[in-house]
């Protein structure tokens, strides 16, 4: 069984209107956004093996701050095909992850997440900005991730994280 950990980019900056998409850069909220998703990673003793991202601004600072608030040892790779990826172009870079590799984050974007999602599992689910979800995939070899292979372990959005400190 291999383990899938999908991760949204946190809310990025729009004050720039000279910038372009691929440059924008995270926002204040999404600098908060992130340590909450990275203590949820630690908290759960999720190491994955390999981080691969987007090589867009706001997913490389995503990327960046969760290895660092995760205390993931994984070194990050930054693939550009993840950049505006479809589910299928998503599936294919999954694909060719060296079996070596238990576990796998992947940071990106919308709408591509969602639909791979769905793709993997079957289920509808809303991916906001710095949303993290949990797939377990019934496969022994990452080149045999196909459609309807996965389980959706968990799925936790910020908001859910900030009611959840907030009730202690």
């Amino acid at each position: 069984m291999k383990t899938l950990l999908i991760l949204r980019h946190a809310k990025s900056s729009w004050d720039n209107p000279d910038s372009s998409d691929f440059d924008r850069p995270l926002n204040s909220r999404g600098l908060e956004a992130v340590p909450l998703m990275g203590n949820v990673i630690y908290q759960k003793n999720l190491q994955p093996e390999i981080i691969i991202s987007s090589p867009a601004k706001r997913a490389k600072q995503t990327a960046i701050l969760i290895k660092e608030t995760a205390q993931i040892e994984a070194k990050i790779r930054y693939e550009d095909g993840i950049y505006e990826a479809s589910p299928l172009r998503l599936l294919q870079i999954v694909s060719e992850v060296e079996d070596k590799n238990a576990m796998l984050l992947i940071v990106g974007h919308n709408p591509g997440l969602e639909g791979f999602i769905k793709m993997l599992t079957g289920g509808i689910q809303s991916m906001p900005t710095a949303a993290l979800a949990k797939i377990d995939l019934q496969i022994d070899c990452w080149s045999d991730i196909a459609a309807d292979c996965g389980r959706l372990d968990f799925l936790v959005r910020p908001k859910d994280e900030i009611k959840a400190n907030e009730a202690f």
